[in-house]
């Protein structure tokens, strides 16, 4: 079996602006989504939050090659990706890490909006 190459890029939600969960959320389904979508090299990418606390995106891709280049162009501009204007702060962490493995479970993967 052959690990992939995750990421993980997570903002503080302390102190962010009022509705900024509802606005990320909003983000995603418009625009997010189908931009990672649609990206080469990527086995999926999926967004977590923890109400009051983080935003995060969880980036799992072919191999390193890809995971290196992505990782290398999102931290030059962390600050200024769309996540941070949302939030209004930059990531508070952008960590490389191996995915073990991806099961799918009987539900399936489901899109940020309805179909």
């Amino acid at each position: 079996m052959t690990d992939l190459r995750g990421l993980t890029v997570r903002w503080s939600l302390e102190g962010a602006p009022e509705g900024v969960e509802e606005a990320l959320a909003a983000y995603v389904a418009e625009t997010s989504y189908d931009r990672f979508s649609a990206m080469p090299d990527l086995a999926f990418k999926s967004w977590r939050c923890v109400s009051g606390a983080w935003f995060e995106g969880c980036y799992v891709f072919a191999d390193d090659a890809s995971r290196a280049a992505f990782q290398a162009t999102f931290t030059a501009g962390a600050a200024d990706a769309p996540g941070s204007q949302i939030i209004g702060s930059p990531p508070v962490l952008i960590e490389a890490c191996t995915i073990v493995a991806v099961a799918e479970g009987g539900a399936g993967f489901r899109p940020a909006r309805p179909a």
